[in-house]
């Protein structure tokens, strides 16, 4: 547009030099002077024209722009939005990793009071192990008299089956004794019961014969009693 208006001047001062040399063409706007208007005024136009069509593209560039503004402006906001969540969660991490840290330190005394633990255990294990060992020597030993006395065990229980085995034998002989004396048992009752038969026989005899003698028996008489006694007498025996 410089150089448009430039070029306008330069026909303005050339115009009026004409008009300075005489080519007056009447008492009104001499013909050149027009020619100059009409050009400035097709050139305003262009220029007009010209502002027109970048007025409508700047005004649609300032629409777009305006849009791309809003959006951007919703875009921070929700990127200040984020920002903001996002700050918060780092306070919370930051926080959790203060706490962590506090955790590791903890962690870090009871890794160091693990450490002295497993050396105790360590060596607590080698005692353990020794004593094991000795322990291990003295059960072998106690399996070798545990046999031992195992064997002997079998032997006593060798010696006590024959034992009763024995005693079960003795037992059943003195059984039969027993039945053997019961038996002579009864045998002598059954004797004694006949001694006190023929007893009370003799006694009858007595008896007799005392009665004989008090009552003066007869010699026949007597001799039938006595006959009949002996006779009750073998009667006796035979049972």
């Amino acid at each position: 547009m410089e150089e448009k208006m430039n070029d306008i001047v330069i026909q303005e001062d050339v115009v009026d030099e004409e008009v300075d040399a005489g080519d007056y063409v009447g008492p009104g706007v001499s013909e050149a002077q027009i020619r100059v208007y009409k050009a400035k005024l097709r050139i305003m136009q262009e220029e007009l024209d010209q502002l027109s069509c970048e007025y409508y593209k700047k005004d649609d560039e300032n629409a777009k722009l305006g849009a791309k503004m809003k959006e951007l402006e919703e875009e921070r906001a929700r990127l200040q939005k984020t920002t903001n969540i996002q700050q918060t969660q780092i306070e919370k991490h930051r926080a959790l990793a203060e706490e962590s840290d506090k955790k590791c330190d903890g962690l870090q005394l009871q890794v160091s009071a693990l450490h002295k633990e497993i050396e105790h255990l360590n060596r607590s294990h080698k005692q353990a192990a020794a004593v094991h060992s000795t322990v291990e020597v003295r059960l072998n030993r106690a399996l070798e008299e545990g046999e031992r006395f195992k064997a002997q065990l079998n032997k006593m229980k060798q010696t006590n089956k024959d034992k009763i085995s024995e005693e079960h034998q003795s037992k059943e002989n003195l059984l039969a004794e027993n039945k053997m004396l019961k038996k002579q048992k009864s045998e002598l009752v059954v004797g004694f019961k006949k001694q006190l038969k023929l007893i009370d026989i003799l006694k009858r005899q007595k008896m007799h014969f005392e009665a004989a003698k008090l009552l003066s028996f007869t010699e026949d008489e007597f001799m039938k009693a006595l006959d009949w006694g002996k006779s009750e007498t073998q009667r006796g025996s035979d049972k």
